[in-house]
Order: C-alpha cells, then sequence, then structure tokens
C-alpha cells in the first residue's frame, strides 16, 4: 500500500501574504499543504497557481494537521490580535508535542511572548517571525526575521532562508535567528518604526523642493532618481521617484497631486513609539512621523479651519531661486542626515529591548537582513553593518564613519530646518532628528533645571556633578542642601 505524501509546511490564511508565502514554498521546492477558513480561497488559489509546485488541499485544520509530515510546521497568516489566537486555540489540540506554530504576521511582540511560554508549557514550538517586503517580497524573496526556539529555528531555519530575499552583495539570505521569543517580531516592529521615519523624511524633502524652491513633480522625479544614484540608494528612493513621475490618467495632473493627503497606518510605528518610551529609548524621529500621520488624517476639519484662521508669522529670509541647485543638494543632504538619525534611533531601541527582554541581538547580523527584500533596504546597511561588525558603539552615529560624515551633512541640515522653519513648511522629523542630534552632543542639557524643580515639588533629589549620591534642597527654608538618605520623603 502507497504511503500517503505529506507536506514539509502548511499555509493557514490564503490571503495574498499568505498566498504569495505558500506560492514562494511551493517553487522552492517544498510541498505545502493549504488551508483557508473558506474553501473558495484555496480553490482559487489552486485554479490560478496550482501549477507552480507540489500543493495539497485540504478543507479544515484537522485535514491539514493530518497532511504534515513530523514535526509539523504550520504557517498562520490571519490578522494580528485575537485571530491569531483563536487559530492557536483550535491548533493546539490536534498537535504533537514538537510540532511548530508559525505567526508569519504583524504580531504585537508581548503577544508573541505569551503565547510562546504558553504553548512551551505544553510541548509546542511557537515562532514568531516578522517577514517584510510587501505581497512582491512574499513571493519572490521577503527578509524574515524569526524568534523563537533555537531548537525549533532548526527546523524551520532552513525553509525561510532559502525563501528569503538574498543580498545582492553576498548573497547571504535576508533570514537568520534573531533570539528566543518575541524577538523576532519586536525586530520587524522597529524595522517598520524606521520605515514610517524614512518615509516621512522622503515627503518632507518632497515638500522643501516644491514649496520653497519651486520644483514639480516631474522634475522631482528625475532629482530623485539620481539621489538613488548616491549614498541615498534605497527602494523607497527608487519608488519615490516613480511615484513622483506618474500622471493621473482621469486629470492630467501628477498623481501626487490627486491623492488625498491623509496618511494612514496600521500600528507597527504606533508599537515602536510605545516601546521608545516604556524602554527610555528616544525614538523621536520615528514618534514624530507616527504623529505626522495622525496630523494629516484625525482631524481633517481642524485642518481646514486652521488653514483660514491661523496666522503663518512668518520670517523674511533670502530667496530660493527656483530649482536652485545649491538647496537641492542641502535638501539631500539634510534628508540622508535625517535618516541616519531614524535608524541609529531604531538600533537603539533594539540594543535595549535585547537587554530588557534577555535577548542575545547581534545588530550587525540584523542589519544584513534588511539588505535585500524588505522596504527598508539600503545602500546605507553596508555601513551600519560594518559599523557593528568588531564593535559595540553606544550609539550608531559615535561610529568613525558616521561621524566623519555628520561633519560634511550638518551645516546643509541646520540651512534646510532653519529656511523651512522661517517659511512655515513643516519638518517635524528633519526637525527633532537634529534636536536629537544636537542633544547627544551638548556638554549640558537643561534636564539640570528640570531635576531641580522635581525635587522643589516633590523631593525627588537629584545628582551633583562633584559628589556621589543623591540630594535634596530644603527649598522653603534655609537652601542647605542635605544628603537625600538623611530626608523622609512623604
Amino acid at each position: 500500500m502507497t504511503e500517503t505524501k505529506k507536506a514539509q509546511i502548511g499555509v493557514t490564511g490564503l490571503a495574498v501574504m499568505g498566498a504569495n508565502l505558500a506560492r514562494n514554498l511551493a517553487r522552492n521546492g517544498y510541498t505545502v499543504a493549504l488551508h483557508n477558513r473558506s474553501v473558495e480561497k484555496t480553490d482559487a488559489l489552486l485554479a490560478e497557481h496550482g501549477s507552480e509546485g507540489d500543493f495539497i488541499r485540504t478543507e479544515s485544520l484537522q485535514e491539514l494537521v493530518d497532511s504534515l509530515e513530523s514535526p509539523r510546521r504550520i504557517l498562520v497568516m490571519v490578522k494580528a490580535g485575537a485571530p491569531v489566537d483563536a487559530v492557536i486555540e483550535q491548533l493546539e489540540p490536534l498537535l504533537d508535542e514538537g510540532d511548530i506554530i508559525i505567526d508569519g504576521g504583524n504580531s504585537h511582540f508581548p503577544d508573541t511572548i505569551r503565547r510562546e511560554r504558553a504553548l512551551a508549557e505544553k510541548g509546542l514550538h511557537f515562532v514568531g517571525v516578522g517577514v517584510s517586503g510587501g505581497e512582491e517580497g512574499a513571493l519572490w524573496g521577503p527578509s524574515i526575521m524569526p524568534g523563537g526556539s533555537a531548537e525549533s529555528y532548526q527546523h524551520v531555519g532552513p525553509l525561510l532562508e532559502k525563501i528569503s530575499a538574498k543580498a545582492p552583495q553576498d548573497g547571504a539570505p535576508c533570514c537568520a535567528w534573531i533570539s528566543t521569543d518575541g524577538a523576532g517580531h519586536f525586530v520587524k516592529m522597529v524595522h517598520n518604526g524606521i520605515e514610517y521615519a524614512d518615509m516621512q523624511v522622503i515627503g518632507e524633502a518632497y515638500d522643501i523642493l516644491r514649496s520653497i524652491a519651486g520644483i514639480e513633480p516631474a522634475d522631482q522625479a528625475q532629482i530623485f532618481a539620481q539621489w538613488n544614484e548616491t549614498e541615498l540608494d534605497s527602494y523607497l528612493i527608487e519608488i519615490t521617484s516613480k511615484v513622483l513621475a506618474q500622471v493621473d490618467a482621469k486629470t492630467g495632473k501628477p498623481l501626487v497631486d490627486v491623492i488625498l493627503d491623509q496618511a494612514g497606518q496600521k500600528g507597527t510605528g504606533l508599537w515602536t513609539a510605545q516601546a521608545g518610551l516604556a524602554l527610555g529609548s528616544p525614538v523621536t524621529a520615528i514618534a514624530e512621523s507616527v504623529f505626522a500621520r495622525a496630523l494629516s488624517s484625525s482631524n481633517p476639519a481642524a485642518r481646514q479651519q486652521a488653514q483660514e484662521q491661523l496666522p503663518a508669522g512668518l520670517i523674511a529670509t533670502t530667496g530660493i531661486a527656483a530649482g536652485d541647485p545649491e538647496f537641492v543638494e542641502d535638501v539631500r543632504r539634510a534628508l540622508f542626515a535625517s535618516k541616519l538619525v531614524a535608524y541609529a534611533q531604531g538600533l537603539d531601541l533594539i540594543a535595549r529591548g535585547g537587554e530588557e527582554y534577555g535577548w542575545d541581538l547581534k545588530l550587525d547580523t540584523i542589519a544584513s537582513l534588511w539588505r535585500a527584500g524588505c522596504i527598508i533596504r539600503a545602500e546605507l546597511l553596508d555601513d551600519i553593518m560594518a559599523a557593528y561588525k568588531d564593535q559595540s558603539p553606544v550609539n550608531m552615529l559615535l561610529a568613525p564613519q558616521f561621524t566623519s560624515l555628520m561633519e560634511e551633512l550638518v551645516p546643509s541640515w541646520r540651512r534646510v530646518v532653519a529656511k523651512a522653519t522661517a517659511e512655515g513648511v513643516p519638518v517635524p522629523v528633519f526637525a527633532s532628528a537634529l534636536s536629537y542630534y544636537d542633544g547627544l552632543r551638548r556638554d549640558r542639557l537643561p534636564a539640570a533645571l528640570i531635576q531641580g524643580q522635581r525635587d522643589y515639588f516633590g523631593a525627588h533629589t537629584y545628582g551633583r556633578i562633584d559628589a556621589e549620591g543623591a540630594f535634596h534642597t530644603m527649598w522653603s527654608g534655609d537652601l542647605s542642601e542635605v544628603n537625600a538618605a538623611d530626608i523622609h520623603v512623604h
């Protein structure tokens, strides 16, 4: 009697991302079992793409589980949150010890930590996998950031590495084990946070070039294409050139002028900002990019009223000639400097997350995973890898190659932020990134005054530059200082 062929992996949830990952796995030689809550979607996938590889059709989770070789590997591609928990609840009683559930969605990393621990107690593996690259990446090779146990990676790693993007520099797979439990989803979350900031600074550069230098979208498309031949070479700069070149078929206008200026979000940028606050990592550029999207879309009526009523208070400055090449170059440098800060902030948050959650995170490896397949892939990542390979700078900007680069970029950055502010052009990430940079390099910050205020109204104590320990001043008395240990603070 011939034994029924088993699949190496199963995929449940066949919306675009799940379907494309299933096709990618099949195209790379794996037998893939398919399941979807509505079997019509499974049949549609097989009808259109069934010839691309070896698929097994299933109509229930029990059939899906029965179709898999041991240890079973099941990739769950459903909406983050409660739907993931619902699928886990249905799968759990059907699985055997050592089987592996893989969550390939944009789940919040605390949920992944919780799920991994709960399933580990029952002898099951849970792997939270960050997948970046959108629909095309899922089909042809995404950047993949898996967490979970090292043991589980032995079973899922070879499959994920095979279907991942390959870095053009050395052919290395853009997939590697990140660390335990929620580390993969944490790193993917920060990746998306950097993506938010990167997109926002590109938008700010576009606005500056148009509002101050008078450069229309079609001409900007050429400028961004030229910038993509410089150290700004990246996927987002490349597609920006194409977006700006697009003409709306209906009106004949640049398409960017027809698109409603209200940006949406799906939560990962918000989570990154929240994690920065929780871990004390100042991801200001990322947070400002989230707030910029909120400002664009949360209250259109307020924006309309403000256009009519709020005074501009513009400051007269030296004019910029239309298309001034020196100003265009200043904007390019300011964009690159702001982009560097976004990466520096994201990597700092990843490092602090590793310390907080006990993850052994290799920042050079993480940077290597972003070189292809993902949205923030950029030439810059080679320099970031080098910065962290043989050393661990306390901040990316303090690596020698970046400190020397900043010397070239900062004067342009200051000129652009000053000009945009004087002209009333909002540059929240350009400006906040510059303030972050200046905050790092200042010898004294106004935090000393804040500590004085906190001690005045709450006896919170403060440190001194000339002595160890914590101190408190009797502000309403003779203003003499006493050691905080001698004060009983109510």
